[in-house]
């Protein structure tokens, strides 16, 4: 197998066992404090921007435009929209712009 697959073998697997064992942790608790439920509730957000962010201050104009336009669908769309429209505007940038 080459390394590429392996390597995505393992991510999933690390991936899976993070959630579930978090699972496992949580549910020994009949009662999660409210600071340790805000700080789950920030986990989405937090990843999101760890995923946008290089690409927000690296990237050129396609990225850009593709961020804004994710953006812009994001606020009345729903989530397979607003990825589709975020693909389509940057594969579409990047192959007009050579």
């Amino acid at each position: 197998m080459s390394t590429t697959l392996w390597i995505i073998l393992a991510a999933a697997a690390v991936t899976y066992l993070a959630r579930v064992l978090g699972h496992l942790v949580l549910s020994r608790f009949a009662y999660v404090p409210p600071r340790v439920q805000a700080g789950l509730d920030a986990v989405p957000a937090a990843v999101l921007t760890t995923l946008v962010a290089p690409a927000a201050l690296s990237g050129g104009v396609p990225e850009l435009a593709a961020l804004l336009v994710t953006g812009l669908v994001a606020l009345r769309g729903g989530g397979l929209v607003t990825f589709v429209a975020g693909a389509a505007v940057l594969i579409a940038l990047r192959n007009l712009s050579g």
